[in-house]
């Protein structure tokens, strides 16, 4: 009787008040962010920040594919590369001043990429485990062959005079925008097509889920914000170059889905954070740097092969959810406790 009563106490945010949280605490981390960049990190430092968010949305968009829907796809650094070029030769080539270009460009690069990704995810994704990994891999290195032999692109020697344009916030804006999304697309009733494929692809299909749209789905959407980070590297070096995205730009992005694990957004945050800064951190032992890094990561795949999070996904106000919980269960308890020592 006593349980039931407990349970009843069980404290829930209403949706309204969830949604308010997550936003005051974005704001905070931005707010936070900023008062670190203005002054406790030095200039390179917080120049850092800016690949760590690019790497962030890359990992986070490639787990929906590889984690959430249970496929192993290798061409995401080719979805990046449709949505780079795509994004800087706009706004290379129209008359708009570059605070209406970049977005409309980052834009247009994550929709080419997006057609890229149907284009590509029609045929591969009817392939399983290593079969759907060399074909992505073999589309993938198709486009960065074909972006080496045009001449609108700078062929074989880059893409030159793109406007930098990419700074701090507009890397936050798209990273906070591509974890929402994601988050609330796995949330909904798609996304729970989309896990149970993870589970079991034949089950799936049994119970009426068209398997072939769901994938093709988690795809399209990974490669458009793969095509979105291709936009915002593009105008954070200034300079394209085709080799950039070769086989190792995909396996670098999948490494971090990896490591953090497959199916944790927060796991992606953390592993793309700490595997685009740990090169930076070891340059002091630039002869051994590359070795400790790999050492790292064999460590981790070993002691945890599920990765750093697992499976788990952290969500702030179920957190404070179950802080309020434990402690109205403490204090039942001990008010059952008084209660049953006076009777």
């Amino acid at each position: 009787m006593r349980k039931c009563r407990v349970e009843a106490m069980e404290f829930r945010f209403k949706t309204r008040t969830k949604y308010l949280i997550n936003t005051v605490a974005v704001l905070a981390l931005y707010f936070f962010l900023m008062f670190l960049q203005g002054d406790v990190l030095t200039r390179y430092q917080s120049k850092m920040l800016i690949p760590v968010g690019i790497y962030i949305i890359l990992a986070v968009s490639l787990n929906l594919a590889a984690g959430f829907l249970g496929q192993l796809p290798l061409g995401h650094a080719g979805f990046m590369s449709v949505g780079a070029y795509t994004a800087a030769l706009f706004t290379k080539n129209v008359a708009l001043p570059i605070a209406v270009s970049f977005p409309l460009g980052l834009l247009l690069g994550g929709i080419v990429a997006a057609i890229f990704g149907i284009l590509i995810g029609l045929p591969a994704l009817r392939l399983r485990g290593d079969y759907l990994a060399i074909i992505t891999l073999g589309f993938s290195e198709i486009i960065r062959v074909i972006i080496l032999n045009l001449d609108f692109t700078g062929g074989a020697f880059g893409l030159r005079g793109i406007t930098r344009a990419t700074d701090f916030t507009s890397v936050f804006i798209c990273v906070v925008i591509t974890i929402a999304v994601l988050h609330m697309l796995i949330k909904s009733r798609h996304g729970r097509a989309i896990i149970a494929i993870r589970e079991n692809e034949i089950a799936a299909e049994a119970t009426g889920i068209p398997t072939t749209y769901y994938k093709t789905l988690g795809f399209t959407v990974s490669a458009f914000f793969a095509g979105i980070a291709g936009g915002l590297y593009a105008h954070y070096l200034g300079i394209l170059d085709a080799g950039t995205f070769g086989f190792m730009k995909s396996i670098e992005i999948l490494v971090m889905v990896v490591l953090g694990g497959m199916g944790s957004m927060i796991g992606s945050v953390i592993a793309a954070t700490g595997l685009t800064l740990l090169p930076e951190l070891l340059r002091g032992f630039d002869n051994y740097r590359m070795v400790i890094y790999s050492l790292l990561l064999v460590v981790v795949m070993v002691f945890k092969p599920s990765g750093l999070m697992g499976t788990y996904d952290f969500s702030l106000s179920r957190s404070i959810e179950s802080i309020i919980n434990s402690r109205r269960r403490k204090a039942a308890k001990k008010e059952g406790v008084s209660h049953d020592s006076h009777t």
